[in-house]
């Protein structure tokens, strides 16, 4: 059948050695977010953490925006946040997968920015609706290059941290997510078929806040490239 329209390019990232060499670049098939993954945000969120079992929202693939850079201010908000997050990239996938075999399937890590509509995301959870408007707008998830896991590398802890204009604002360690990266990805594979190409945000340590034009955001998550994003 023919197309009656060019499909749109893909969305890819690159995805690096952990001394830097190129690999190639994979391409994102879904954007699956966890939302308050760790307790402190939790708690800064009006949540009680040890009640909560896991819960997902998405981003489209088009809303990446690879290597961070200028990033406009999105319409219709007047409060935005930034969230900085642990990337997963997944290589391979499939349903109900043992927590002990997720490692596996994981092609590398990354540091992203899911950048929220928190006014449109409130509006959204007070009458019961979907949070789309509040996350999956474009440019809303800057993401740096991955790096590669293998057997020695897989992120189970380290400093994750977020300054912005110089002042820092969120601080934490990847061990303090509630749910772990193999919990997460089992987790979701037993409602979702996952693949190739699949990326998760991990979720957020305390201290989100709002971003305004000219504002410089630097993020980072210990042995992942730094990302740096500039609000226009």
């Amino acid at each position: 059948m023919d197309l009656l329209f060019p499909t749109a390019e893909p969305t890819v990232i690159p995805v690096l050695s952990r001394d830097g060499g190129a690999l190639g670049a994979a391409p994102i098939r879904r954007v699956y977010c966890v939302g308050r993954n760790y307790a402190a945000h939790a708690v800064e969120m009006g949540h009680d953490p040890n009640r909560e079992s896991p819960f997902f929202f998405q981003k489209n693939p088009d809303n990446v925006v690879r290597g961070g850079g200028p990033i406009p201010y999105p319409p219709q908000s007047d409060d935005v946040h930034h969230e900085v997050e642990l990337v997963v990239m997944l290589k391979s996938g499939g349903s109900d997968i043992a927590v002990g075999d997720a490692l596996d399937h994981v092609l590398g890590y990354g540091v992203g920015v899911d950048l929220t509509r928190r006014d449109l995301q409130g509006e959204a959870k007070k009458a019961g609706r979907p949070w789309e408007i509040g996350k999956a707008f474009e440019k809303s998830a800057p993401v740096t290059s991955l790096i590669a896991a293998d057997e020695d590398f897989h992120l189970s802890t380290g400093a994750i941290w977020l300054t912005v204009n110089g002042e820092t604002r969120q601080q934490g360690d990847v061990n303090q997510m509630i749910w772990k990266t193999p919990e997460i990805i089992a987790y979701l594979s037993r409602y979702f078929t996952l693949a190739p190409g699949d990326m998760i945000m991990t979720g957020t340590p305390a201290g989100v806040g709002p971003v305004q034009r000219g504002d410089r955001i630097v993020c980072g998550v210990d042995g992942l490239p730094e990302l740096h994003v500039e609000i226009v």
